[in-house]
């Protein structure tokens, strides 16, 4: 199966992605969503591209790395939370750049995951978490069939207040 779309491709992390791993991982603007409290070093990325070969069966997480029609990296795409047993993972997304995202990218590459994650590894649903403010990811989700299955109250905390989290669920 080839993980490549009309605009997208996604593919393995490499080692020469370790600049801009450095530099998506230190954005404090994505901390938020990615659940971040602080830096990453250089020495901790290099070691998780070494590992990155690794089996989701065996490490239950897999990134890919999203390039667009001129092979530039400008995101990437996460499953997480790996179960085999009950089928299921979480995902995440970033489109980096702000200049990149509004493109189709995030959803030409949700959908060539779920391809890969309902045909390949065989799984039964796939779920996402999102702040409730984070209305463009929400309305990505849903438009890929995510339905709104529940709510965290005062989830995540946000500077002095805290915010409800959605969980979005895809059952295949």
């Amino acid at each position: 199966m080839k993980l490549k779309g009309q605009h997208i491709q996604l593919r393995a992390i490499e080692p020469s992605d370790i600049d801009v791993l450095y530099q998506w991982e230190n954005d404090t603007e994505t901390w938020m969503v990615s659940n971040t409290q602080s830096p990453f070093s250089r020495f901790v990325l290099e070691q998780y591209i070494t590992s990155s070969h690794q089996d989701i069966y065996s490490v239950k997480q897999l990134r890919l790395i999203i390039c667009n029609e001129e092979n530039k990296a400008i995101g990437s795409i996460d499953l997480f939370d790996f179960d085999p047993n009950h089928l299921r993972a979480g995902v995440g997304i970033l489109i980096a750049e702000k200049a990149d995202r509004k493109k189709g990218y995030a959803s030409e590459s949700l959908s060539l995951l779920m391809d890969y994650c309902f045909s390949v590894l065989n799984l039964h649903q796939l779920y996402c978490n999102i702040t409730i403010d984070n209305e463009p990811s929400i309305l990505l989700f849903q438009k890929h069939g995510f339905q709104i299955t529940g709510m965290k109250k005062q989830w995540v905390r946000d500077g002095e207040s805290f915010k409800d989290e959605l969980l979005l669920q895809r059952i295949c």
